[in-house]
């Protein structure tokens, strides 16, 4: 999806708080901590024979920790959290592994933001421009 397609379509489901105060996430349109979430929903998707599953840890290298998770049966389909006293940063890639939606989050206040693009720096970077000023 193009830079532009993708910026508008993140603003477009954007929830906004009054005063330009916190925003959250739920699909309901039901307050989350305090401010309430207009947002487009997506049609239900058949739930007949399928199960949940969850993401799973590569082998990691001797001595080194995993730092990374991948869905079992589709290893191109990544997850990674990172983290600072400050932030965190959940990156989830495109099922395909061609793209990366990047979430960050404001350790202290639960304020959120979202970026997507090809490059999962650049989706990082973009959540995080989002999240804080300067």
């Amino acid at each position: 999806m193009p830079r532009a397609a993708a910026s508008a379509c993140i603003d477009a489901c954007r929830p906004e708080g009054p005063e330009g105060g916190p925003k959250g996430t739920l699909t309901t349109g039901r307050p989350y901590y305090g401010w309430v979430v207009k947002r487009n929903r997506l049609a239900r998707p058949p739930s007949a024979g399928r199960s949940w599953t969850s993401f799973v840890a590569a082998d990691p290298r001797p001595g080194k920790p995993a730092r990374g998770l991948h869905e079992e049966r589709n290893p191109r389909h990544r997850l990674r959290v990172e983290h600072d006293p400050h932030t965190l940063l959940v990156h989830l890639s495109d099922e395909d592994g061609g793209g990366w939606t990047t979430i960050a989050v404001d350790r202290a206040t639960r304020r959120w933001e979202v970026g997507q693009t090809r490059r999962q720096s650049d989706a990082a970077r973009h959540a995080y421009e989002r999240l804080y000023d300067g």
